[in-house]
């Protein structure tokens, strides 16, 4: 069976004995952290109960399957169920997975982790498939996995945060939940006996931990900010981003400020403007798309946009530097916003 995050916690609340064993998996190794506690939660609130709970490696099971066959077969001498944790698993361990459900009796919960599994793996289709195992996914955080995450971490330590200190602390985290959470709980030990985070507060602990991508030259570049959307962009061309495609992400943002103004000439407001961009604009960007919907006036959109157009055009064309052609047009794009802004 596949889980998604919601069956998972309907069956963290109520576990479903017939389901035998979960492969967790994901390049989100901190999530694969977070499911794999609670699933052994389910079993036993001491994640080191000696007499509920064992560690096995991946690669000991592979030497000799034996080991796991004894332990998911041996009785708890404290009575009750037990659970096996079965680290960095590879596909070496489906055939021995097959064998344990098909001759193996026992209530045990058997839990198989690894980071290097992917979806097309032998294991991960056995966990899809069979109806005694779940496979569930980890993959990098949405963003709104970002906020949910904060949100709930600041509620369960009784800790209030206003929207702008918010917005700004999820723009600085990662997309993986270990990195994330060791942020927000650093945050936490931070406030000590503060109730209210505040702006102050996250700029003073929060790191910039997000990658980089051109949503942030696409708002650094529109924004004015001249410094920071050539950062970003040098950062893309060292990870191997393709000009064109930075382009096209640009050019895309600013069509989505031109059809904002397109309804706002109809008299409708900026707020419920932007709500009607599909896909939405993530909630810790809307303070800044709003901004420069203020910034920009319809023909300087225009203006943008034509540069784009041969900026594209030049980035295609055999032999031109690519790169500082792209370069030199953000900096004309973050210019002009910049005079903008002054005179606004």
């Amino acid at each position: 069976m596949i889980f998604k995050a919601a069956q998972f916690e309907k069956y963290i609340k109520k576990p479903q004995p017939e389901i035998k064993v979960f492969v967790v998996y994901g390049s989100n190794e901190g999530l694969v952290a977070e499911y794999t506690k609670k699933l052994i939660n389910t079993i036993s609130k001491d994640l080191y109960d000696p007499f509920a709970v064992v560690y096995l490696a991946g690669t000991d099971v592979n030497d000799d399957p034996g080991v796991l066959f004894a332990e998911y077969t041996s009785q708890s001498l404290m009575g009750g169920r037990r659970v096996i944790v079965v680290r960095d698993a590879d596909n070496n361990l489906t055939k021995n997975i097959k064998y344990l459900l098909e001759n193996l009796q026992s209530d045990t919960l058997l839990v198989i982790t690894s980071s290097s599994l992917n979806r097309k793996s032998s294991l991960v289709a056995l966990g899809e498939a069979n109806q005694e195992m779940v496979a569930l996914a980890c993959y990098e955080d949405r963003d709104e996995d970002v906020f949910a995450t904060a949100r709930a971490k600041f509620i369960e330590h009784g800790l209030t945060i206003n929207n702008e200190a918010l917005q700004l602390m999820c723009s600085r985290l990662s997309n993986d939940r270990k990195s994330s959470m060791g942020e927000i709980e650093k945050l936490i030990t931070y406030m000590g006996d503060k109730k209210n985070v505040t702006t102050e507060d996250v700029r003073a602990i929060i790191s910039d931990q997000s990658a980089s991508n051109s949503e942030d030259v696409c708002y650094y570049a529109a924004g004015g900010y001249i410094d920071k959307a050539l950062a970003s962009l040098q950062k893309l061309f060292n990870e191997g981003d393709e000009p064109v495609a930075i382009v096209r992400a640009l050019s895309y943002h600013f069509n989505r400020l031109l059809t904002c103004k397109a309804f706002m000439e109809k008299g409708e407001p900026a707020d419920k403007v932007i709500k009607k961009l599909v896909p939405k604009v993530i909630f810790y960007r809307e303070s800044s798309f709003k901004r420069q919907l203020a910034l920009w006036p319809k023909d300087k959109i225009f203006s943008v946009l034509e540069l784009l157009y041969k900026c594209e055009k030049d980035c295609k064309t055999t032999n031109m530097p690519t790169n500082e052609i792209l370069s030199y047009t953000i900096m004309q794009i973050s210019s002009a916003a910049a005079r903008l802004g002054k005179a606004v």
